[in-house]
């Protein structure tokens, strides 16, 4: 076998459709489109609905629908999130806890906007954890095991 011997399978290929070249190859005349109407004399624009009102006009505009502001208002600050819980698990006692060094670990997968410490879990270990919000019940645990929560 040669490559000048390879065929496609039959039937896979099929003859273009030429039409609007005479009566005698069945696509004269009308070229396939019909009577009379807008289909046959021109085209028809995507989204068209008939001379209904349209979709993309019926619906309202949405501002700040991007890959970061999806289903969060445009002006709204998303952040990461970790529990005190997890600070235990996850830290030496007197070390110092920064969002670099989360996303580092893997603690959190993106930072977003900054970092937001919650009171989930319970803490044993003086850390020094720097972010960019706390919760109150938070930073009264960083705090109560001797360690403390600074703002950036």
């Amino acid at each position: 076998m040669r490559v000048s011997d390879l065929r496609p399978a039959t039937g896979a290929k099929h003859r273009r459709k030429r039409v609007g070249r005479g009566m005698g190859s069945g696509h004269g005349k009308t070229s396939t489109r019909g009577m009379k109407g807008q289909k046959a004399r021109d085209t028809v624009r995507p989204g068209f609905e008939g001379g209904q009102t349209p979709l993309y006009r019926r619906l309202r505009k949405r501002r700040g629908m991007g890959k970061s502001a999806r289903n969060l208002g445009m002006f709204r600050r998303r952040y990461a999130e970790v529990n005190v819980g997890r600070l235990q698990e996850c830290c030496e006692p007197e070390a110092e806890v920064t969002p670099e060094g989360l996303l580092e670990k893997r603690v959190i997968r993106e930072l977003w906007d900054g970092l937001r410490v919650l009171g989930d879990g319970e803490l044993s270990k003086a850390l020094t954890v720097k972010a960019h919000h706390f919760s109150a019940a938070a930073r009264a645990k960083i705090e109560a095991a001797g360690g403390t929560a600074e703002v950036i």
